[in-house]
């Protein structure tokens, strides 16, 4: 038996941006949305959800994880030690995707990484949080 990989949160200084800009980015919408905690999944996770309980194990297990965002006192001082890589497609024009997040608000940042080197690139949320655009792939 396994446990179902629900969420991850994310900490943040104004959830409900937060939620509407990793929405906004991923195309995902939301699910909850209070003072304590912004909800974001996707667009099918949200119509499975609202079709009603899942009666199986299998079904339940199946449907993907969200993101939450909930608010905290402190700023972000540190890399993250845990980040959110993103792939486009084969059929997606992946400079394209990076120049739209970063129209979005993202910004570039340098973790250590060879530019030259590696088939990724390290972005940062609004408010600092890194995350990875990977090479395009189809799998």
């Amino acid at each position: 038996m396994a446990l179902k990989w629900y969420t991850v949160v994310v900490d943040s200084h104004d959830p409900q941006a937060q939620a509407r800009w990793w929405a906004q980015v991923l195309d995902w919408v939301s699910a909850y949305d209070t003072p304590e905690e912004a909800v974001i999944v996707p667009r099918q996770a949200l119509e499975e959800h609202e079709a009603g309980p899942v009666a199986t194990l299998e079904d339940w297990m199946r449907r993907g994880q969200g993101l939450v965002f909930v608010p905290v006192p402190e700023s972000k001082t540190l890399k993250n030690r845990l980040h959110i890589d993103l792939a486009p497609h084969t059929s997606q024009d992946r400079d394209a995707e990076i120049q739209r997040l970063l129209d979005l608000g993202a910004t570039r940042v340098d973790v250590g990484q060879d530019e030259g080197a590696v088939t990724w690139s390290v972005l940062a949320d609004p408010e600092g949080n890194e995350f990875c655009v990977l090479s395009s792939r189809d799998q």
